[in-house]
C-alpha cells in the first residue's frame, strides 16, 4: 500500500498513475527514469533501495509488465512500480541510479527478453551466451538439443 504522501507528492507528475487501491505505481516507459530520479533524490521519499525487478509475460503477443520494488531505509516505507511495453520496446536502465538493477536488468533480459536501454552490460546472467530464446516467455519453445546434447522433455523424473 502506497501512504498518501507518496501518493500526495506523485501527483504533480503528469505521466504517472496510482491504481485505484493504491498498491502500485504506473508509468510509461518513457517517463520511468524521471520518475526513478524522483523516488530516489527530488522529493523527501529516499527511496535509497531497489528491491527487485520482475518481468511478467502477460500472454499477448508482446506485451509485457516490468514490476520495480523500492524500499525507503530512512522512512521505511516501500512501493511498487509497474511499466507496461512489449517486446520491441526498450525500457530505460535504472543502474545508474541503483547498482542492484544491473543484475535484476539483466536477469529480466536474460528469461524475458526486456531490453534496457543504456545498460552498462547487458549480457545472459543465468544462460549461455549463445543460448537462443528466452525461456519465461508464454511463447518459448525448449529446444531439442544444446551443442549435441538432448535436452529432456519429461522432467517428471526430476521430482
Amino acid at each position: 500500500m502506497i501512504t498518501s504522501e507518496i501518493c500526495e507528492l506523485l501527483k504533480s507528475l503528469d505521466s504517472v498513475s496510482i491504481s485505484e487501491d493504491s498498491s502500485f505505481i504506473s508509468v510509461n516507459g518513457e517517463s520511468l527514469l524521471d520518475l526513478a530520479k524522483f523516488l530516489k533524490s527530488e522529493s523527501k521519499l529516499d527511496f535509497d533501495f531497489l528491491m527487485c525487478i520482475t518481468a511478467i509475460d502477460n500472454g499477448k503477443s508482446s506485451d509485457f509488465t516490468v514490476i520495480y520494488n523500492f524500499y525507503s531505509n530512512k522512512h521505511g516505507h516501500s512501493c511498487e512500480v509497474r511499466v507496461s511495453t512489449s517486446i520491441d520496446s526498450e525500457i530505460p536502465s535504472l543502474s545508474a541510479l541503483w547498482k542492484s538493477a544491473d543484475w535484476h536488468e539483466r536477469e529480466a533480459y536474460d528469461m524475458m527478453g526486456v531490453v534496457f536501454s543504456n545498460h552498462p552490460d547487458l549480457k545472459r546472467i543465468l544462460l549461455p551466451q549463445d543460448w537462443e530464446g528466452h525461456p519465461l516467455q508464454k511463447n518459448y519453445k525448449v529446444a531439442d538439443y544444446y551443442h549435441g546434447v538432448p535436452i529432456p522433455k519429461d522432467k517428471s523424473y526430476w521430482e
